[in-house]
């Protein structure tokens, strides 16, 4: 949904599903989501989409995702990692469980995702994490979120000297506030004092951030690099 269906969404419209494009999704629970998804593409095309069920929030789900990858290909191009869940919860509530299920989901087990399919990169391929605004500016209600996604960020400029020898690129985006469900039931006042905050006195789309992750798997000199999209803000 939001991002990730949008970045799906242009990198289909792009493939070259004639000389052998493949594109593997993974979705999370919602089957009849996922199937609507695949409904919205021709028959010829739906045969080269492999859409897998797969808890990332869980070691075992990771397992299963990178098995599957493993069954379906020999190789990647291009990999973009876009799972995020967070909670608005004020820091005195929070309890040990929530910051644990947001850091493993946010941050280790894409961590270890990567470890899993690493040998499957293939040389000048590209990476592309989904970090956030929140991990580069702090934000008083959503803090375990914040520091998810700071970390996500470490993480892929990091990465780049892992994959040296592979000559793989690995980036991240950082938006800020993009009009998807997680804006949902936010009041119009909400909303106001938020685009006062922003040079383009609007929320992004999710098409904006695909364009941005298409762009960056596109330019294989493009490592190392957070690219932010937020519109501008704070410039107010």
């Amino acid at each position: 949904a939001g991002i990730g269906k949008a970045i799906a969404k242009k990198i289909i419209s792009t493939a070259d599903f004639e000389n052998g494009d493949r594109i593997i999704i993974n979705y999370g629970h919602d089957d009849d989501a996922a199937l609507h998804f695949l409904s919205e593409f021709p028959n010829d095309i739906q045969k080269s989409i492999s859409l897998i069920k797969a808890d990332l929030s869980q070691y075992k789900g990771m397992e299963f995702f990178a098995n599957n990858i493993r069954s379906l290909t020999d190789h990647i191009d291009w990999l973009v990692y876009n799972t995020g869940i967070g909670s608005y919860l004020p820091f005195e509530e929070y309890t040990y469980d929530i910051w644990d299920t947001i850091l493993r989901t946010n941050l280790s087990i894409p961590a270890f995702f990567i470890k899993e399919i690493k040998p499957l990169m293939a040389s000048n391929g590209n990476i592309v994490f989904m970090g956030s605004h929140a991990g580069q500016v702090p934000y008083s209600r959503s803090i375990v979120y914040s520091v998810s996604k700071a970390g996500v960020m470490f993480l892929a400029k990091s990465l780049v000297k892992v994959f040296d020898q592979q000559q793989v690129s690995v980036n991240a985006i950082a938006p800020g506030f993009i009009e998807t469900r997680w804006q949902e039931g936010r009041s119009e006042e909400s909303y106001q004092r938020v685009n006062n905050k922003i040079a383009a006195h609007r929320f992004g789309t999710p098409e904006e951030v695909a364009e941005l992750c298409y762009a960056i798997l596109n330019n294989d000199y493009i490592n190392g690099s957070i690219y932010d999209i937020h519109g501008g803000y704070d410039y107010f």
